[in-house]
């Protein structure tokens, strides 16, 4: 069949030339036909193709070439062809208004909208006189520095985010830290002799600070540190743990966070501080609720600490090559980079201080002490270079006190902190750090002075007002704490928002006879830092069955239950003839839970370790329990005899931790006159029967008989912990 006659798309000119050629040609010949003159005209094919470019073709020639160009893209990107931060660090030299990058506002000013503003110098004027290892501390002034803005961070130290971190260390456990790895044997652990400390000394540690940042269990553990003592006095305990911390949280606290510019170094055990396991409730990050202001956003923005000395811009390109391979988590490479470049340039402190960040960075992949100390040294050592930017400086300082901390070198810790507040005595939030240094060491009275100075500086400061509530606290002057704790938290500045500063506010109200202090629990509760408004222990495990009371057959220690109670009166006589003739051993309850009365208590057992001088007054008793791991083990717990006298009142108070259940057998009970209340429900006690309940709830205790009241007190695992979270759980 011939084509059609008018076909669209006939041929161009070319064709139109070509087809007469061939027309002629043919007619010359006499053998062509109507239809092939016909296709002659028209340009057509005897296959019926259209000749020429057909229009369809362009769109097939578009698509190729339009996927040309993405792929081309794709592979520039791909390949790293072209070091995009080095282009833009390269408009750095339009920076206009000395913000240190180039930005809409540089370009008004290029083109005249907008009046060039003068740089704002780092440091003050009058910078006080440097230390010998700070030889000549110059300020640093305004430039393009890729480094420097990836330094996001306000110089706000990590302690006020991680106040206590010890605490945090704890919030790590959050989900159970069943499926944890053991650390390296040389895995962060302080001690003054080897730097190295047993896991339970570390837990000695914990309960001493818990007894001061929260109000401790019933019939609590002996007495550890004095009232207005807050944290341990030794540099050798494990302070924190690379397992525990990462950054979220260990037990209670989930906490942590990393930063930026330090941000991956300060992520190191932040986050691995990060994100432990423990923790029953997930605690908001302790940042600073108003920074959801946009104007306290952008004030935060702007602050873009300034790293760089003339020399290091110079070789800018180098240490931004380096810092890129830190970025990408090439952790050894990078360490590799920054030594060549300490090496090539000795004077370099933001070449230091990277080799710094990526020994930090180093010791969390590692879990290694002996790299952090390597990396707490490069810190020191880049703050004693000639010409060090006062910012960086201020970043190097902290962070070294923040890893001496995390080692347990507290004492170190706080020379550190002394010594930045000497360089910077106008930045309060130095001050605040200084006050927690102090704390740490239990030195109470000096972190008061440090927080009052601060307060007659600047009397709104949130994060001193709630310290020095809670020194006061801890000092029993309760209702002057009350406001401070109170305006503190209502501050909503960072390092507020912590479940130790609403326990004892509320513990502080309830005291006074103040209404207000469940309402308090309540809000607590709804940012996460208690489990309910009854349950508030602080170091907890996610998920484990929570209830006031329990049965013998809901532990699954009933074994454990019928032997107590089979064998209560001889555990009474030991008991009784401990106290007639070593009345020394029962040391008075020193946890400050006592209204009023007379409560001791005598330990046999405390965090899984037995007390052999003890066991000697109560010989057959201890042999009994040795049967029983579940209790003996209990490293969040004690074995101990308990005795109250007439007139005592225990306040309402919460134990430590959901990780145990405790059981209270009864041996001598008066009559009348004694009873304990946990959450809402009030029981007594009877001779030779045993009461279970979770101490992790709020409970309460009278003993208004006319005679002595003595139990036996048995703490447990809670029965739904794993093998592996009983092992690895710190001790309480």
């Amino acid at each position: 069949m011939a084509p059609r006659k008018n076909a669209k798309g006939g041929g161009g000119n070319s064709n139109s030339s070509s087809s007469s050629s061939s027309g002629s040609g043919s007619s010359s010949g006499g053998s062509s036909s109507p239809g092939a003159r016909r296709d002659t005209k028209h340009g057509g094919h005897k296959n019926g193709r259209k000749g020429g470019l057909p229009g369809s073709s362009f769109f097939t020639w578009f698509m190729v070439i339009a996927l040309l160009g993405v792929w081309t893209s794709v592979a520039v990107v791909w390949f790293d062809l072209i070091d995009y931060e080095e282009v833009l660090g390269k408009l750095g030299v339009y920076d206009a208004d000395g913000d240190g990058d180039f930005d809409v506002d540089d370009a008004k000013v290029l083109l005249g909208l907008k009046e060039r503003s003068a740089p704002k110098p780092t440091v003050p004027p009058e910078e006080p006189e440097p230390y010998p290892w700070l030889e000549e501390l110059v300020p640093e002034g305004a430039g393009s520095q890729h480094i420097e803005d990836e330094v996001q961070e306000e110089i706000h130290s990590p302690l006020h985010e991680t106040v206590y971190t010890e605490h945090e260390d704890f919030q790590q456990e959050e989900d159970g830290p069943a499926g944890e790895q053991q650390p390296e044997d040389d895995f962060l652990v302080g001690s003054d002799a080897d730097d190295r400390f047993e896991p339970l000394e570390a837990g000695t540690l914990q309960e001493e600070i818990e007894h001061s940042y929260t109000a401790e269990e019933t019939e609590s553990i002996e007495p550890v540190i004095d009232d207005e003592k807050r944290y341990h006095d030794a540099d050798d305990i494990t302070y924190q743990d690379y397992d525990q911390q990462v950054y979220e949280p260990s037990e209670n606290e989930g906490i942590e966070t990393s930063d930026n510019a330090v941000e991956d170094s300060h992520r190191i055990l932040e986050k691995v501080r990060v994100p432990p396991t423990e923790e029953q409730q997930e605690i908001p990050p302790e940042t600073n609720r108003k920074t959801d202001d946009p104007e306290q956003k952008e004030k935060v923005k702007k602050k873009k600490p300034k790293l760089l000395n003339k020399f290091d811009k110079t070789i800018k390109a180098e240490l931004d090559a380096a810092e890129k391979l830190r970025k990408r988590g090439k952790i050894e490479e990078a360490v590799a980079a920054f030594e060549g470049l300490v090496r090539k340039y000795p004077q370099s402190p933001r070449a230091r201080y990277g080799r710094a960040q990526c020994e930090d960075d180093l010791a969390e992949k590692r879990r290694s002490n002996d790299v952090l100390r390597r990396a707490i040294e490069t810190y020191q050592e880049v703050s004693s270079l000639p010409d060090v930017p006062a910012d960086l400086v201020k970043l190097s300082l902290k962070r070294r006190s923040e890893r001496q901390q995390f080692l347990g070198h507290m004492r170190g810790s706080l020379v550190t902190l002394q010594k930045l507040v000497h360089l910077f005595p106008d930045d309060t939030s130095l001050k605040n750090d200084l006050g927690v240094g102090y704390l740490l060491i239990g030195d109470n009275d000096n972190a008061k002075k440090v927080y009052e100075e601060v307060l007659n500086v600047t009397p709104h400061d949130g994060f001193a007002k709630v310290h020095y509530g809670f020194i006061l606290k801890a000092q029993n002057k309760i209702a002057e704490s009350i406001p401070y704790l109170k305006e503190g938290i209502e501050s909503g500045d960072p390092g507020t928002d912590d479940g130790r500063f609403y326990f004892h506010l509320g513990d502080a109200m309830q005291r006074v006879g103040n209404k207000e202090a469940y309402k308090w629990y309540e809000l607590g509760h709804k940012r996460g830092h208690f489990a309910s408004v009854w349950q508030r222990s602080l170091y907890n495990v996610n998920g484990l069955k929570a209830q006031p009371w329990w049965t013998p057959k809901e532990t699954g220690y009933t074994e454990l239950v019928k032997s107590l109670e089979r064998n209560w009166k001889l555990i009474r006589d030991e008991g009784l003839s401990v106290m007639d003739e070593a009345k020394g051993l029962f040391l008075p309850e020193d946890e400050n839970l006592r209204e009023k009365g007379d409560w001791s208590q005598f330990t046999l057992w405390q965090q899984g370790r037995k007390n052999e001088n003890a066991c000697k007054g109560a010989p057959k008793t201890c042999s009994l329990l040795d049967k029983f791991p579940e209790t003996t083990g209990c490293r969040r717990g004690q074995i101990k005899y308990s005795v109250m006298h007439p007139g005592t009142h225990v306040w309402p108070h919460t134990g430590p931790t959901n990780c145990r259940l405790r059981m209270h057998l009864g041996l001598v009970i008066p009559k009348e006159g004694c009873k304990i209340r946990c959450a809402n429900e009030t029981k007594t006690w009877e001779e030779g029967k045993v009461l279970i309940f979770d101490d992790s709830f709020e409970h309460e205790v009278w003993q208004d008989a006319s005679s002595f009241r003595l139990i036996f007190i048995v703490d447990v695992w809670h029965p739904e912990l794993t093998p592996q979270q009983r092992r690895s759980l710190p001790a309480i």
